[in-house]
């Protein structure tokens, strides 16, 4: 605990003036350390270490292969991720069949072109095609997934190649090197 030394002190010195005494003071430390310690152990142990959060990804088994049907072009959104963050997109038609290319930002705008497109399609049959380019970044890729989450898209696909008949339409409409 905390204790006072009173040593000597005082007294008649050199002129005969009186000097009050002076007590030397010392504070031990010690408890104050181990309350210290304690504190950091408390905290330590109270709070709640964060946990890495990360998205589930559904991968279908490789040994297992299921025959079904064909998904008709009408009901497919494929989305060409770009440079600048930017997206182009198609629906209802395929490379080929001269569609319309349009472009959106991530984020809110992208969301309505996947909830638009997707409330023309009846049932569960929407489907949405993800094809990055060269352009693209990772951040694009995990942008778009985590939309897919947030619309609550439950059929997509990441498909890592074009075909020649996208490559040609992005060269042409987006003006993208694929």
């Amino acid at each position: 605990m905390a204790e006072i030394n009173t040593g000597g002190g005082g007294g008649k010195h050199d002129g005969g003036k009186v000097r009050s005494k002076k007590a030397s003071t010392r504070v031990d430390m010690t408890p104050m350390v181990d309350l210290g310690f304690l504190l950091i152990t408390f905290f330590i142990l109270a709070t709640t270490l964060s946990k890495p959060s990360s998205m589930t990804l559904n991968v279908p088994d490789k040994t297992k292969t299921e025959e079904t049907e064909p998904i008709k072009a009408s009901n497919v959104m494929t989305i060409f991720l770009g440079k600048d963050n930017k997206a182009h997109y198609i629906f209802g038609k395929a490379a080929n069949e001269d569609p319309e290319v349009k472009t959106v930002g991530y984020g809110y705008e992208f969301r309505q072109a996947i909830q638009e497109n997707a409330r023309k399609v009846p049932g569960d049959k929407f489907v949405v095609v993800i094809k990055p380019t060269k352009q693209s970044t990772y951040k694009n890729m995990v942008d778009v997934l985590d939309e897919m989450a947030i619309t609550k898209t439950k059929r997509y696909a990441l498909v890592d190649q074009l075909t020649a008949d996208e490559k040609k339409m992005l060269k042409d409409k987006a003006k993208i090197d694929a």
